[in-house]
């Protein structure tokens, strides 16, 4: 993943080069950023029992197949494909000169030596407009979030990428794709040309209808699971003014635990607008907030005073939050298919045999019917590498790391494994909120015909109207190549009335084009000359 440019409470920041790794808040400690592995789940049984290493391919296959029609029936694939939620979590630290490491990365750093040195690095190249090459910079401000006796208390915003294994299967139907069309538009793709490519993104909704969340969605439910900076371990209730925060999925007076991710609360009264549910983020839909003790998170306080019995009473507050966005969805594939083949990771490159933990090749590439997969100039993984197996005999294996997109698989097809579902920040803003709203009208319009203060319709094309304003553009067939007329406005006009033939030359291969209006109908163009040939 590359440099991200999220907005978290408010607060906008930029990130490194990515590339993180599956790595998961501890579940024994409660230390400040412990963390484990996410586990791989286990070879299939049926899988581990075929001796052959062809009869374990064809075996495995299936499992993909399951997972790709999610058919449980056909093989159970869901202790085999266990869904990963990775999410971005941002926090106000207390700031030090030592810079921290947000987390770490086989391939980035941060390039400084302390947090000013990265600060006079990232306002160079934002003066110069240049940029770190290796993309090793990143943009995380500083801010003041106290005063104590006149001496300013610094914090410091960092962030980092976690990912947490769900407790349940995520059937794959639950994601919806989004219609972006700022990638379709210029692209001029259907919705169909980008089904399984890596320009897809999506959201999570369990009904049949999309519906805004009141808190009690499938992305509520998923996030709960996630723990805030006190791991696992959190159990933490937040009453600051004195208010009793509650589950909104119970109706019998649940308390929230706070040291998780969740965007809702309740409270026992209703408020002044007469509810009770209370959305952390106000119009940032997408934000998520946890409760934490790290002492090395900067605390926010507060107090309430009045009147009680007569006599003056305060109350205070101290609390600390970090806050989190989910980025994607990955689900785990078993972390090696080659029970027999391979027991040693070894790699063949230049004829030279060698040992690194960077290198992870542990499928056959018979596995897949074709090596060919949709490439990213940032892809760091190779097409194969050569690889020992129990007997020192060199087999050619495949890459098994997390793939957006897996390679052909014979009978199978492309599966994929990853789902973004990262939000766009200005999607919470009334703005955007219109222009969301206008797009489904649009892009839906028998749907929504009744909110229209003008039923919409096709044009008459009875040539009343007058011209558009503006460029027509037309393409030429049947044709190898793609030729572009320029048509203005004021020249289509021309031709409507004079009905004489208008010269114009496409610099493209040395053509030279000379459209005409045709008589038989006002708007139709014809070709008269095409290099001095009748078209």
């Amino acid at each position: 993943m590359g440099e991200l440019n999220p907005v978290m409470n408010g607060v906008e920041f930029r990130t490194r080069h990515n590339d993180y790794k599956l790595r998961m808040p501890s579940r024994s400690s409660g230390d400040y950023h412990a963390y484990e592995n996410v586990p791989f789940p286990d070879v299939p049984p049926s899988v581990k029992s075929k001796r052959a290493v062809q009869d374990q391919i064809v075996e495995m296959r299936e499992y993909f197949r399951a997972f790709k029609d999610q058919n449980i029936t056909h093989r159970d694939y869901r202790p085999y494909f266990k869904p990963v939620l990775c999410y971005l979590e941002g926090a106000w630290t207390l700031s030090s000169k030592t810079l921290d490491e947000p987390f770490q990365s086989d391939h980035h750093f941060i390039d400084a030596d302390s947090w000013f040195d990265l600060m006079d690095k990232v306002r160079f190249t934002s003066y110069t407009g240049s940029k770190s090459v290796l993309e090793n910079y990143a943009f995380l401000p500083t801010t003041i979030y106290n005063v104590s006796d006149g001496i300013p208390q610094y914090a410091q915003w960092n962030y980092r990428i976690m990912c947490h294994p769900l407790n349940n299967d995520l059937p794959t139907k639950m994601f919806i794709k989004e219609d972006d069309l700022m990638y379709r538009f210029p692209q001029r793709k259907t919705m169909d040309q980008i089904t399984d490519t890596r320009a897809e993104r999506f959201h999570l909704n369990e009904r049949d209808v999309d519906h805004y969340s009141n808190g009690k969605g499938i992305l509520d439910d998923l996030m709960l699971q996630v723990p805030g900076k006190d791991n696992y371990q959190a159990d933490l209730h937040d009453h600051s003014f004195d208010m009793e925060m509650e589950n909104v999925r119970f109706n019998n007076h649940t308390l929230i635990n706070t040291g998780y991710y969740h965007r809702y609360f309740k409270t026992l009264d209703k408020g002044a607008m007469g509810i009770k549910a209370i959305h952390r983020g106000f119009s940032d839909a997408n934000l998520f907030v946890a409760q934490t003790t790290q002492a090395r998170v900067a605390p926010m306080s507060t107090s309430k005073c009045g009147r009680e019995n007569g006599r003056r009473v305060c109350h205070y507050w101290t609390t600390r939050y970090s806050y989190a966005l989910p980025i994607e969805i990955i689900y785990m594939t078993v972390n090696e298919i080659t029970v027999l083949c391979c027991k040693y990771s070894y790699a063949l490159h230049m004829e030279i045999i060698y040992m690194s933990a960077l290198l992870y090749y542990r499928t056959p590439v018979e596995f897949y019917s074709s090596g060919k997969v949709d490439k990213d100039p940032a892809d760091t993984a190779k097409t194969g590498a050569g690889v020992l197996d129990k007997t020192g005999q060199v087999r050619m294996m495949s890459s098994s790391g997390v793939r957006i997109r897996t390679p052909s698989i014979e009978g199978v097809g492309v599966v994929r494994t990853r789902y973004p579902i990262m939000p766009v920040h200005g999607e919470g803003a009334p703005v955007w909120k219109e222009l969301n709203a206008l797009k489904d009208m649009t892009m839906h319009m028998n749907r929504y015909a009744s909110l229209f203060e003008e039923r919409p319709g096709q044009m008459s094309g009875n040539g009343t109207g007058d011209a558009p304003e503006g460029i027509l553009h037309y393409q030429v067939t049947l044709t190898k190549h793609r030729v572009v007329l320029l048509f203005f406005a004021t020249l289509i006009i021309a031709l409507k009335y004079t009905l004489s033939t208008l010269e114009t030359i496409v610099e493209d291969q040395e053509w030279s084009l000379e459209p005409f209006l045709g008589k038989w109908h006002q708007w139709h163009f014809a070709l008269a000359l095409c290099d001095a040939s009748l078209a």
